[in-house]
């Protein structure tokens, strides 16, 4: 089906990772390479956790619980247990099964190890053919201003629980932090066949990529279509605070908005039947489909849309 070629993803964790799943099962394998959110990462319990990597890394090792979209399936809980049983912290709730993961990157980075190094031994560990890139190595880790000053993004999401509401959000490390060569490479590459934007927060899965110095003008400037999946539907999220935030910010809860947000960046968008009606005002080509992914028949038929898509797209003469 379609042309050949490197498909680069830009994704978060859940919304993204769906969508990625069904690009890797509709592609041939190692077509696919994913630049992963690296501003929700913290350090916990002296642990070093990467939740949109790891989310991504379960999704397409077959391992992510399905009810939940995020942890392992079948995981156990006897650490957070004991861990309340002693008065500690237990608002981030990690895993049996997931503390592997936390223990080894936590125990190489301390070693010198760079993350994407780490998390390209994990997918091979796990028979993983996609890459899985973070957007840097580097530190960078998002923050948020609310009306009780600025907060830690997983303070915020997690202990808070998306509350209170958002009134600015900063990068902090983004200004040093150094794109990864393979990325630019890639995205400079010949054989790039398109740039897929998932349909993740555009603010604080997507923003921090873009964030990274060099890699928004790699993008605006790569040979290939760069196309984005609204992330709403009928101007709510699927799950998490993505419309409350565009609210919030004064960007505007609709697809349109979200297109506008992404600016000349796209060369298309891809929305969902409920938002049809808004086709008209995005600005580049459209694609209007069923965006919910509640299967992974339905990850695998959107994966099928959006590269028809881009193919068309790029087959198009500017």
């Amino acid at each position: 089906m379609g042309r050949h070629g490197t498909v680069i993803a830009l994704s978060g964790g859940i919304g993204g990772a769906k969508l990625a799943l069904g690009l890797a099962r509709r592609l041939p394998p190692g077509d696919l390479a994913v630049v992963a959110n690296v501003g929700d990462d913290f350090e916990h319990l002296g642990l070093a956790v990467s939740p949109d990597i790891d989310t991504l890394v379960y999704t397409l090792a077959g391992l992510a619980d399905p009810q939940q979209g995020w942890g392992r399936a079948g995981e156990t809980w006897t650490f957070m247990a004991a861990l309340e049983a002693l008065g500690g912290e237990t608002w981030f709730r990690l895993g049996d099964g997931d503390l592997a993961m936390h223990v080894m990157r936590t125990h190489r980075l301390a070693a010198g190890t760079p993350l994407s190094e780490i998390t390209a031994a994990a997918c091979t560990a796990l028979g993983i053919a996609t890459r899985v890139w973070p957007a840097t190595d580097d530190r960078l880790r998002t923050r948020v201003r609310t009306d009780d000053g600025w907060l830690d993004f997983q303070d915020w999401f997690v202990g808070r629980r998306a509350q209170p509401a958002v009134r600015e959000i900063a990068f902090e490390g983004a200004a040093t932090a150094r794109p990864l060569p393979a990325v630019l490479a890639a995205l400079a590459a010949p054989d790039l066949r398109a740039v897929v934007i998932c349909p993740s927060n555009p603010l604080i899965s997507i923003g921090p990529i873009l964030a990274v110095p060099g890699l928004r003008d790699a993008l605006a400037s790569c040979a290939a279509p760069v196309v984005a999946v609204s992330p709403l539907i009928g101007g709510r999220a699927v799950k998490g605070p993505t419309a409350a935030m565009l609210a919030d910010l004064g960007i505007g809860a609709t697809a349109a908005a979200v297109a506008s947000h992404y600016g000349d960046l796209l060369d298309g968008f891809v929305l969902d039947e409920a938002d049809a009606a808004a086709a008209v005002d995005v600005g580049v080509p459209t694609l209007v489909t069923r965006t919910m992914m509640l299967s992974l028949a339905d990850r695998e038929r959107l994966a099928d849309d959006v590269l028809a898509f881009v193919d068309r797209i790029g087959a198009t003469p500017a």
